[in-house]
């Protein structure tokens, strides 16, 4: 399975973009900013690339979740649910709806329907762009 972000929306406190898997159109992904230089831990969006997504036990969120692996720099990249920047902690969010700002919502059905699909697949690849 792949899974394409496309980041549109660069702030000065959050990153939104949409997710696609193999192409089809999923929902709205809410980051924390993209930052060019210097890494402030758990206020920075990931680097553009592409990376693997598997799904394994989260020790901070007691159940199993997806897990961006090999990220430069990052460790514990995560995809789940949440509405704010304040939310990320450098992980991507999943959203259905956004009518701008720092905000996304119905995050827990968006995350819910992607976590199903990757279930399915097991493993991804995840390309930022």
């Amino acid at each position: 399975m792949l899974i394409e972000i496309k980041r549109f929306e660069f702030k000065d406190t959050h990153t939104v973009g949409k997710m696609y898997i193999d192409g089809v159109y999923q929902c709205y992904t809410l980051e924390d900013v993209v930052r060019n230089g210097t890494k402030v831990i758990g206020k920075t969006a990931i680097p553009i690339g592409e990376y693997k997504v598997i799904i394994d036990a989260s020790t901070r969120f007691k159940q199993d979740m997806p897990h961006i692996l090999d990220v430069p720099n990052f460790t514990g990249v995560r995809i789940h649910s949440g509405n704010t920047s304040a939310d990320t902690d450098g992980c991507i969010l999943l959203g259905t709806t956004w009518t701008g700002g720092d905000f996304i919502g119905n995050s827990k059905l968006a995350y819910n329907k992607f976590f199903k699909k990757l279930q399915q697949a097991k493993t991804a690849t995840i390309k930022i762009c």
